[in-house]
């Protein structure tokens, strides 16, 4: 009876560290399984997070080409065409003040005209020499005068619609270059039309009680 009850104890002692040995050999095993698991998910999970952020990535590269780098084909050509125009009218005003202040073939042809009309009108009657002078003189020199003036302020309107909104840099100086020369042939026309210059011509008076030659 001593020597199976030994035994038996012999063998339950045996069977017990076999049996942690297995489990704690299982252990690791499953450990490195789940470990295994989770880190491909985690690869996983981390290739759909890239993959993601590249479709974002493209589609603002989309978004960004279609509204900011290459604009509309109806507002490339309206933006052109607002340059363009805009260009024009500065050129334009320029030119007008400049002729404003040199002088204009039509103004001298209307000072002409006036000049004429004159003579005509002192022939038809008898006139003082001050009706003279201005029927001759002083009807064309603010004909001209005049003429000029309406060319200095159609050079300042010109000027003043261009610089209304933002333009380029050389469309903003030609159009001040014409708004200062309009303004500056409104005040050259003004200054010859009320003659300020220079006063009209006058004949000087004659001696009252001349006599004639001294009898020798």
């Amino acid at each position: 009876m001593g020597t199976r009850t030994t035994e038996k104890k012999t063998d339950d002692e045996t069977t017990v560290p076999a049996q942690a040995a297995t489990e704690t050999a299982a252990i690791p095993e499953a450990t490195e399984a789940e470990a295994a698991g989770k880190a491909a998910a985690k690869a996983d999970e981390q290739t759909d997070d890239n993959a993601a952020l590249a479709a974002q990535d493209e589609a603002s590269d989309l978004d960004t080409g279609d509204g900011t780098d290459e604009p509309g084909p109806d507002t490339a050509p309206a933006a052109t065409s607002n340059g363009i125009a805009a260009g024009a009218g500065a050129v334009v005003a320029a030119g007008l003040g400049l002729a404003s202040v040199t002088g204009t073939w039509l103004g001298t042809t209307m000072a002409e005209r006036a000049n004429l009309l004159g003579q005509i009108k002192l022939q038809s009657g008898k006139a003082q020499a001050s009706e003279q002078i201005s029927a001759v003189y002083g009807a064309s020199w603010h004909t001209n005068a005049l003429v000029n003036g309406f060319f200095a302020l159609l050079a300042v309107i010109a000027a003043a619609v261009v610089l209304t909104r933002s333009r380029a840099t050389w469309v903003r100086a030609v159009a001040w270059g014409g708004l200062a020369l309009g303004a500056l042939g409104i005040l050259i026309s003004a200054g010859m039309y009320l003659d300020l210059f220079g006063g009209m011509p006058t004949v000087p008076k004659m001696p009252a009680g001349g006599g004639g030659p001294a009898a020798p």
